[in-house]
C-alpha cells in the first residue's frame, strides 16, 4: 500500500509519523471544527462551499486560520498530488491548540489535513436507513465542530432498537441527525428541511438551490407530527448525497419505500455535481 501524506500546520508528513501533543484542547476538552470534502476523478466538489463554511466555523469558534483561503486551497492541491487518490475524502480539521492549562483558548491553533480513498455512488440507495427520534439540541448547532459525544453514546441505544442512526428534536421541533441534515415530503408535495440551530450542510445547501425543477423545496420549521405524516423522508450529507429514510421509531415512512421525488432530487443533485 502506498504511503499516504498528511499535512500538520506547516509539514507534509507520512500517516504513520503524524500526531499532536496531549496539551491541545481537542483532546483536553473536545474543543476544534473540521469540515469534510469529496473529490471525484480528482476534483473537489463544491470546495468553495466547504471552504465558506470552514472559515465561517473558526471565526464563530474563535479559532484562528494561519492560511489564506488561496494558500489552503494550494496545500490541498499539493496533497492531492503527493497521494494520488482521485477519488476521496478530504478532512480540514482545526484544533483548539496547545492549551497552557488545558482551558484556556491559545492564539494559534494546530490545522490538519487528512486524506483517505473514498468511492462515492451516485446511485439512490433503495435499502435506505431506520431512525429513532431523540430529543437534544446540540450545543453550537452552526458551527461544524469536532463534539459529537451524544451521537457516539447513543450507539448501544441505536443498536438495541434496531435502528440505523437518530433523528435529533428539541420542543416539538424536528432537526437533524449528527452527521447529516433531513428532510421530508409532506402530503402535500412540499419538500422541508428544518432552519434555525442546524449544520447548514454543503449537500442540503446546493439540494435547496436546485434549479430545473416544480418541486417546492422549503427551508422552515416542522413539527413531530408533521413528521408523521410524512410521505417520504430522506437526509443528505457530503457522503451519502440523499439517502432515503424508510422508518422511524418502528413506523414506516409513507409506504416504506424509497420515494420518487427523493430519487428526482437525487438526479438533479447528481447532475450538478457532475457540472461542479
Amino acid at each position: 500500500m502506498a504511503t499516504k501524506y498528511v499535512y500538520i500546520n506547516d509539514t507534509f508528513i507520512t500517516e504513520d509519523k503524524a500526531a499532536l501533543l496531549i496539551t491541545d484542547l481537542a483532546i483536553q476538552r473536545g474543543y476544534g471544527i473540521f469540515d469534510f470534502f469529496k473529490t471525484i476523478g480528482g476534483k473537489p466538489i463544491f470546495l468553495e462551499d466547504h471552504l465558506d463554511r470552514f472559515y465561517h466555523s473558526a471565526h464563530k469558534m474563535h479559532l484562528n486560520i494561519a492560511y489564506s483561503r488561496e494558500e489552503l486551497k494550494s496545500i490541498l492541491a499539493e496533497l492531492m498530488e503527493k497521494n494520488d487518490l482521485p477519488d476521496s475524502g478530504i478532512r480540514i480539521t482545526l484544533t483548539g491548540g496547545y492549551s497552557t492549562d488545558g482551558y484556556l483558548l491559545p492564539d494559534k491553533q494546530n490545522l490538519i489535513i487528512t486524506q483517505q480513498h473514498f468511492l462515492m455512488d451516485l446511485e439512490l440507495n433503495t435499502r435506505g436507513i431506520r431512525l429513532l427520534t431523540y430529543d437534544y439540541q446540540r450545543q453550537l448547532a452552526r458551527m461544524k465542530t469536532i463534539d459529537y459525544a451524544m451521537a457516539i453514546w447513543l450507539q448501544p441505544f441505536i443498536k438495541e432498537n434496531n435502528a440505523d442512526d437518530v433523528l435529533y428534536h428539541h420542543n416539538g421541533q424536528v432537526k437533524e441527525v449528527p452527521r447529516a441534515n433531513f428532510f421530508i415530503v409532506s402530503e402535500q408535495g412540499e419538500v422541508i428541511t428544518a432552519k434555525g440551530d442546524v449544520l447548514p450542510g454543503v449537500t442540503r445547501k446546493n439540494l435547496l438551490s436546485l434549479e430545473n425543477h416544480e418541486l417546492k423545496i422549503t427551508e422552515r420549521e416542522f413539527t413531530l407530527e408533521e413528521l408523521q405524516n410524512a410521505r417520504e423522508a430522506f437526509i443528505t450529507s457530503t457522503t451519502k448525497h440523499i439517502l432515503p429514510v424508510l422508518q422511524i421509531d418502528g413506523r414506516p415512512v409513507g409506504d416504506g419505500k424509497a420515494g420518487k421525488i427523493s430519487e428526482q432530487l437525487l438526479a438533479l443533485l447528481v447532475e450538478k455535481v457532475k457540472r461542479n
